[in-house]
């Protein structure tokens, strides 16, 4: 049985994975007592009907949020796997979010009416589950399709195979994507954004894309880029991690590192590896 725990920042976007996870077919329960999770999980390895299931579970359980660890506890001693998938968002996103919902922090009945101090609290809450994440998704910056694309790829496939790689593109001016494991920086290769002709396009056109593969100092890149990762791969793998993230980025995010991170992810397709390429800055 594939068993995924989402968790969280509260208004990081739990709701839309749920909706996300429910369209490729799985169960989904939200918000039971941690208690009830060995019991859960026993139920759905009974049953015929339930090979994929997904639970959330967050902090609007109160003060049953602290059984959480022993529950997880007693699924593995169960023999049953999970795999923790954790949203994350940056803290003036999360406290606009609430502005426009006009909702209530879920831990605004503890006295933290200040919605930064919330967060703040809610992150100290949460920190160990961070830690232990098997997936890691940053969407401050994604918008709700992306959102959704990202879970579909993620989890289209059975979960229990072995290492989804993702080959991310981002624009530094954006911001750090800080779900990221290894990080490239190409903004010193020549930029088609200085080209009257390719300025409006993106790495996804195949002129920029011939552009940019056209210099040597870029194919110089690849070639060391692409020996690099074809020997840490089977050591995530080994680890036992289920993402691994390579961001690539550039300035803008459109151009060289859309290039590049396709690049990439048909390297490592081309290798037996689970990958896919998304491109967080490429319609700004």
């Amino acid at each position: 049985m594939d068993f995924i725990i989402v968790t969280g920042l509260s208004g990081a976007g739990k709701s839309r994975v749920v909706t996300a996870l429910e369209d490729i077919g799985f169960y989904c329960v939200d918000n039971m007592p941690p208690k009830l999770l060995p019991k859960f999980v026993e139920l759905c390895l009974q049953s015929e009907n339930l090979s994929r299931v997904a639970m959330v579970v967050d902090v609007r359980g109160g003060q049953m949020f602290g059984d959480l660890f022993d529950a997880l506890t007693s699924i593995k001693q169960m023999g049953s796997n999970y795999k923790i998938l954790f949203l994350d968002c940056e803290d003036h996103v999360l406290a606009r979010r609430y502005k426009e919902t006009r909702r209530q922090h879920p831990l605004a009945s503890l006295g933290f009416n200040n919605i930064l101090d919330a967060i703040a609290a809610e992150r100290e809450l949460l920190k160990t589950l961070h830690d232990r994440a098997d997936y890691l998704i940053d969407t401050t910056h994604l918008s709700p399709a992306q959102l959704k694309e990202r879970i579909t790829e993620l989890f289209l496939g059975s979960s229990t195979q072995s290492l989804m790689v993702q080959c991310l593109s981002f624009g530094f001016k954006y911001g750090y994507p800080s779900e990221a494991d290894l990080v490239f920086d190409v903004r010193c290769f020549p930029n088609p954004f200085y080209e009257a002709e390719l300025m409006n396009k993106t790495g996804l056109d195949q002129s920029v894309r011939d552009y940019v593969l056209g210099f040597d100092e870029v194919q110089g890149f690849l070639t060391r880029l692409y020996s690099l990762v074809d020997y840490l791969l089977p050591f995530y793998c080994i680890e036992g991690k289920s993402q691994l993230v390579i961001a690539i980025g550039c300035t803008g995010g459109k151009h060289r590192s859309v290039v590049i991170a396709e690049a990439l992810a048909q390297h490592i397709s081309e290798q037996g590896y689970r990958v896919m390429a998304s491109h967080r800055d490429i319609g700004k």
